[in-house]
């Protein structure tokens, strides 16, 4: 199943017209049609408004697995938006050196181990 196709689904679970996702994600209304006709995919930088518009996350619209589920395999990685809170702290996090996210990690270990 492509991209395209989980998003077709996931309008029809949930009543949502094309017109008014097309509305939501900030598209024209016949890029959904291609998309249906041709098989084709969204562009990348509208992966994270249609994940918002359908309610589902970045992982399910991309690999078809639903980490809540019992299906497939769990993945070892997160989706952040960085205009978050975690998402900013990981941007700035990413911009140190090596010993200093090492010092970093250690107040964060040694924090977590005082709610223990």
């Amino acid at each position: 199943m492509t991209i395209s196709d989980r998003i077709i689904e996931r309008l029809q679970q949930i009543s949502m017209s094309q017109k008014e996702f097309a509305e939501k994600v900030g598209i024209q209304q016949s890029t959904i049609s291609e998309w249906k006709k041709n098989k084709t995919n969204p562009s990348s930088d509208k992966i994270l408004a249609i994940c918002k518009a359908l309610d589902v996350s970045p992982e399910w619209l991309l690999s078809g697995v639903d980490p809540a589920a019992s299906r497939g395999k769990n993945q070892e990685y997160y989706v952040i938006d960085i205009n978050t809170d975690t998402g900013k702290l990981v941007a700035e996090f990413n911009k140190l050196d090596k010993s200093q996210r090492d010092r970093i990690l250690g107040y964060v270990e040694a924090f977590a181990s005082l709610k223990k």
